[in-house]
């Protein structure tokens, strides 16, 4: 019975041999019928699909002067062509895989027809596919269905069908391509195991080398890989790796490739791999290190918004260029750090710097006190703190800005009108305040909108302007404008116009809007929950910054203000170009004149007091001998949980914000550089504290190191004073 299955066995492969045989003619002498039609279209698609579907790349990015900065990648793979392949290279993987490669003409009938005989008689079972078939394979698996397990499995299937379409394409492929090319093309898609692909990233990650330079042990041990990479990890699987790698050096001396006595002499050798693990580049942002990974995050979430895909970012080999300075961005972290500790739990402390401009806003730094990483243990995070939209409790009074920006165009008031600076105001337009209002108010429990100052302001009650409320930051004064402007509408809108887009776009958790949630909180943005709605003017508490926003945009407000009221969208990219170096757009809003330019120039007027005595910043900024004109603002919210500064000269601008992160309980102590953490009572943090001292300590230092000293703009008449417009 066992020689009776062999010789059906072999009667079938024989017939299989036939039906190969007629399948290569095909071509030639052309066939009848939907299913020879069909067969030649699968082919020539398949054929098709090789030619034009490139390979995945890795896709790099660098800082603004071009230096690398991190590689994104799905597969890791440097592209070599077939002169920078060392010999040594070719004849171990000619060996080992197919040592008549260089007589057949993409398919060995000779092999075929052994493996056959071999199998069918149960010997060891033998393949038949050729380098080029297996080119075909690989091709398929590794870059036409790289993201389709079921067409991989189809590449792999051990069916008639699926040779003979292998086959069928193997011959087409070498009756274009020459056997060099053929064989550098296997060796740029081949897989050698952890998301290493190609000789040339393989040559570097196992030996730290190139392809030109491997020895023959070394090659010989990456040829023995690509039959099994992960039984054969030399990490994983010394031994097995070893055994193979002998096996190629013995099969090189069987094609007369090697001496018998090199061969010996090589398996004597240790496998010489780097040491623990694979000298490949981190395959994310993880690799642009602690300081720019936060920044490279801010690119890869810009293009995806942009409408890059994620698959197109990590498998494009494009070049992005970015805007990162990284002297800027060492300052900015070096600042941050210096304030709140990298390991100081439940506490995050962000800069954000912007470079204004009427064409461009370019970021130049993100940083944070927390390193950018994955061990929580040493502080770090791969959360997007300098620029994500987070509910870091608030902005605080930085909201302000908006009020008086609206304020002004409302005509309202003037940055030199006369405002109220009660100890505490009751509004007679919003509602949902405390339930017991002053005695100077309407009657108790009205549920009016009530405020009360954090400090002493009766210095300032007489007399006070606007600015000096800006620089001050009294809670009544701004209440009482939102008043005069009868509904939270005119600040929100101009919070959008002036940078805080994505952060009014989002609900008021932070996150992105359902529209299909019942729970107005999540199916409603920041702008339509905190904005009137029919007998409901809006949440007066508005100008007083308690919802989730981001630094960057808050930083971007500033930038809009000193580019004369033009907003641009703050952007980390310089430029970007495809694997063959050709530019590629990026999908990015156009600037706009989000305010006349008169009132950008006296808004920022009006905000360039914070710095001087008796603003809110002045201690921070007498602290690094701060000398140059500035527009400034500081936040603190309820509770002293977070708070901000915001600010910005002509050449630079930008947020900084402390906040809790993590969790904790209470708000946040501060008692001075490096000693800010969350406490449970006599919680005192400022935005005049932490986040001013980080903007300063920051600013001092990048802009004293090359930029002059630059005046602020004029303010306008027309808004100095308020009045119709």
């Amino acid at each position: 019975m066992r020689k009776a299955d062999g010789l059906f066995k072999l009667i079938g492969l024989c017939l299989l041999a036939g039906v190969l045989v007629a399948g290569m003619l095909f071509p030639v002498v052309g066939a009848a019928g939907v299913m020879s039609n069909q067969a030649s279209e699968t082919v020539e698609k398949t054929s098709s699909d090789l030619a034009d579907i490139p390979p995945p790349l890795v896709t790099t990015v660098t800082d603004s002067t071009g230096k690398p900065i991190a590689t994104l990648y799905d597969q890791y793979r440097l592209p070599v062509n077939e002169n920078q392949i060392n010999e040594a290279m070719k004849w171990a993987l000619v060996s080992v895989e197919d040592k008549r490669f260089y007589d057949h003409h993409g398919v060995d009938w000779q092999g075929t027809l052994r493996a056959a005989v071999s199998n069918s008689t149960g010997a060891d079972t033998q393949g038949a596919s050729t380098l080029t078939q297996q080119y075909v394979k690989n091709y398929l698996i590794n870059v036409v269905y790289r993201t389709d397990q079921v067409g991989q499995k189809k590449a792999q299937e051990q069916s008639i069908a699926r040779k003979l379409k292998e086959a069928r394409i193997a011959i087409q492929l070498e009756t274009k391509l020459t056997k060099q090319q053929i064989l550098a093309g296997y060796l740029n898609i081949v897989e050698f195991s952890r998301q290493i692909y190609g000789i040339g990233a393989a040559a570097h990650a196992y030996f730290n080398t190139t392809p030109e330079k491997l020895t023959v042990p070394q090659a010989a041990l990456l040829a023995g890989l690509v039959n099994n990479p992960i039984n054969n990890d030399p990490w994983k699987h010394a031994d097995k790796a070893t055994a193979r790698r002998n096996l190629v050096l013995d099969r090189m001396v069987e094609n007369k490739k090697l001496a018998k006595a090199d061969a010996d002499r090589f398996k004597g050798e240790p496998l010489g791999v780097v040491p623990d693990f694979p000298a490949k580049p981190p395959a994310n942002c993880i690799g642009a290190g602690p300081e720019s990974g936060f920044f490279c995050q801010y690119v890869e979430d810009y293009l995806l918004k942009s409408g890059m895909t994620k698959d197109q970012l990590y498998t494009g080999g494009y070049t992005i260029k970015s805007t990162l300075d990284e002297r800027a961005n060492h300052e900015a972290k070096v600042s941050a750090e210096a304030q709140v500790d990298k390991t100081q739990k439940y506490v995050a402390n962000t800069l954000s710097l912007i470079r204004p401009g009427k064409n461009r806003h370019e970021v130049v730094a993100l940083a944070a006190n927390r390193d950018y990483g994955q061990d929580q243990d040493a502080g770090q995070t791969t959360y997007a703190l300098p620029a994500g939209v987070y509910n870091t409790g608030g902005a605080g009074s930085t909201y302000k800005i908006f009020t008086s920006a609206a304020a002004l165009e409302k005509g309202v008031a003037g940055i030199y009108s006369p405002v109220q600076v009660p100890d505490s105001y009751t509004s007679h337009v919003f509602q949902g305040g405390a339930k017991t209002c002053p005695k100077t108010g309407p009657p108790a429990n009205s549920n009016w909108y009530c405020v009360g100052n954090a400090g002493d302001y009766s210095r300032i009650a007489e007399g006070a302007t606007l600015q000096t409320a800006l620089a001050t930051s009294p809670n009544t004064a701004f209440v009482e404008l939102e008043d005069r402007l009868g509904s939270t509408a005119p600040g929100i809108d101009m919070a959008k116009r002036l940078g805080m887009r994505d952060t009014m776009a989002s609900n008021i958790g932070g996150g992105p809007v359902d529209p299909k949630s019942t729970d107005d909180k999540k199916s409603q943005s920041q702008a339509e929950y905190y904005g009137p709605k029919p007998g409901w003017p809006g949440f007066g508490a508005f100008t007083l910054g308690f919802s989730p926003l981001s630094g960057l945009e808050l930083g971007n407000v500033a930038a809009t203000i000193l580019s004369g009221g033009v907003w641009c969208p703050p952007t980390p990219i310089a430029g970007v170009s495809d694997r063959n170096g050709q530019p590629v757009p990026v999908k990015e809003a156009p600037c706009e004149q989000a305010v006349p330019e008169t009132l950008a120039n006296t808004l920022a007027v009006g905000m360039s007091k914070d710095d001087q005595p008796g603003g809110t910043s002045a201690q921070a900024a007498s602290s690094v001998g701060w000398n140059r004109p500035m527009i400034g603002k500081t936040g603190t919210t309820q509770g002293n949980v977070s708070a901000t500064f915001v600010g910005g000269t002509p050449q630079l601008a930008g947020a900084a914000m402390t906040f809790k992160f993590g969790g904790g309980q209470g708000g946040i102590c501060d008692y001075g550089p490096g000693n800010v953490r969350v406490c449970g009572s006599g919680a005192n943090i400022f935005g005049g504290k932490a986040p001013a001292r980080t903007w300063f300590g920051a600013m001092k230092n990048i802009l004293d190191a090359s930029q002059p000293v630059l005046p602020l703009p004029q303010p306008d008449p027309q808004y100095m004073g308020g009045g119709a417009r």
